[in-house]
C-alpha cells in the first residue's frame, strides 16, 4: 500500500539538470555553519531532546522549553503529533490541494481523513467557513500548512485564530505546519502563540537549506508535549545527539542562515514573477512568500503528461498536481540555484510555447 505517492514518486524520480521539483532552499556546506567542526562530539545527554537545542528553539519562537519537542524534521514532528492524538476511526481535517504525507500518516495510524478547500479562484485563501463545514464530532485534528504547500499562500492569522475557535468548540486541536515560514518576507510571527489549541512544527530544513541534520520541533502547550515525548518513546526514542549539537551551532547562526536564504530568494523571486507575467495560459497568484508556486494550465485536465515530456525532452523536473490532488497544476520550486532556476523556467516556457502537453 502506498500511503504518501508523492514522498515514493520524489524519492524514485530520475535525475533532472534543471531540477525545479525541490522547495527546500539551496544546501548550506559545513563552511556556511562557523564553529560547525568545534560542536561535532559523539556523547551527550538527550533524553528528552538535547537540552540547549531546547533553549534555543524555545528563545527563537518565545515560548519555554518545556513546550518544545525535537523530532526528525518537521515530517517526524507531524507524525509525532499523529501518534499522540489520534486514534482509530479519528477523523483529520487536510487542506486541498494538500501535501500527501499529512494524508498518508494518519490513514497509516487507522485515521479518516476528510479534505477542505484552498481554491485557487481565491489565491489559495485559509477559509474558516469551509473549515468548519467540515467539522464532526469526531474530528481529532485540523491541518493546515503555512505557507501552504504547494502554493506558499499565508494563512491570514485571524482566519487561523476563527479556526482555533471552531477546534476549541469541538475539542480538537490545530496542528500548524511553518516549515516554509522562515523563507517568508515580511517575516510572519508563528501561530504558536494563539493558544493551546494550536500546535505549530518547524524545522531547519526548507527555510535554512539544512535539510541534512533532519532538526524538526514541535510548539506546544505542556500537556501536549507530554503526550508527544511519550510517543516518541516507541517512534524513535530520540534524536541523533550529533546532529542536535550542529543544530545548536545553526541557531546561534540563525541570522546569517535566514541572510542567506534572502539572498537566494531575492535573487530567484523576480524570475519567477517575470516568468508569470509572461505566460497568459497559467493561473497562479504571484508568490508572496515560501519556495513554491502552484500553478494552473489553463484548458489541461491533467499536467503529468507535460511533466514527463519535459522531463524526458528537456531534462526539467516539475512535480505534476495530482500529488496534490490537483492534476491540473504543477509546483515549481524556485528557492535553487539561481542559474538553476533561469535555465528550468526558460525550458518551461518553451514547453508551453510548443504546447509540447
Amino acid at each position: 500500500m502506498v500511503l504518501a505517492p508523492y514522498m515514493e514518486w520524489a524519492k524514485t524520480r530520475p535525475a533532472a539538470r534543471w531540477d525545479l521539483a525541490i522547495s527546500n532552499v539551496l544546501g548550506c556546506s559545513i563552511q556556511d555553519l562557523p564553529g560547525a567542526a568545534e560542536a561535532l562530539a559523539l556523547g551527550g545527554r538527550n533524553d528528552s531532546g538535547y537540552e540547549p537545542l531546547l533553549e534555543a528553539i524555545a528563545r527563537q519562537y518565545g515560548v519555554r522549553p518545556s513546550q518544545v519537542t525535537t523530532a526528525q524534521g518537521t515530517s517526524g514532528a507531524n507524525f509525532l503529533v499523529y501518534a499522540a492524538l489520534l486514534g482509530h476511526g479519528d477523523e483529520v481535517l487536510v487542506e486541498r490541494p494538500g501535501y500527501d504525507p499529512l494524508m498518508g500518516a494518519a490513514r497509516l495510524l487507522g485515521a479518516n481523513v476528510v479534505q477542505f478547500e484552498r481554491p485557487v479562484d481565491h489565491h489559495f485563501a485559509l477559509d474558516p467557513a469551509r473549515v468548519k463545514a467540515a467539522i464532526t464530532p469526531r474530528t481529532r485534528l485540523i491541518v493546515i500548512t503555512s505557507p501552504h504547500n504547494p502554493s506558499s499562500a499565508v494563512a491570514d492569522p485571524d482566519s487561523l485564530r476563527q479556526v482555533g475557535e471552531y477546534a476549541a468548540a469541538a475539542g480538537a486541536h490545530v496542528l500548524v505546519d511553518e516549515v516554509y515560514l522562515d523563507a517568508t518576507a515580511p517575516s510572519t510571527p508563528t501561530s504558536a502563540t494563539l493558544g493551546d489549541h494550536f500546535i505549530v512544527t518547524s524545522s531547519l530544513t526548507k527555510s535554512y537549506g539544512l535539510a541534512g541534520l533532519r532538526c524538526g520541533w514541535i510548539l506546544s502547550s505542556e500537556t501536549i508535549a507530554e503526550r508527544l515525548r511519550r510517543a516518541r518513546d516507541v517512534v524513535d526514542g530520540t534524536g541523533s545527539i550529533v546532529a542536535e549539537r550542529l543544530s545548536v551551532v545553526a541557531f546561534e547562526h540563525l541570522h546569517q542562515l535566514h541572510a542567506r536564504t534572502r539572498t537566494v530568494l531575492d535573487a530567484n523571486t523576480p524570475l519567477v514573477r517575470d516568468f508569470l507575467q509572461a505566460r497568459p495560459e497559467l493561473e497562479c497568484p504571484p508568490p508572496t512568500g515560501g519556495t513554491v508556486i502552484f500553478p494552473r494550465l489553463r484548458g489541461v485536465d491533467d499536467t503529468a503528461r507535460f511533466a514527463a515530456r519535459l522531463l524526458t525532452e528537456r531534462d526539467t523536473a516539475i512535480v505534476p498536481g495530482h500529488f496534490f490532488q490537483a492534476p491540473a497544476h504543477f509546483r515549481i520550486g524556485f528557492s535553487g540555484p539561481t542559474d538553476q532556476l533561469r535555465g528550468g523556467l526558460e525550458r518551461v516556457g518553451a514547453a508551453l510555447g510548443d504546447r509540447a502537453w
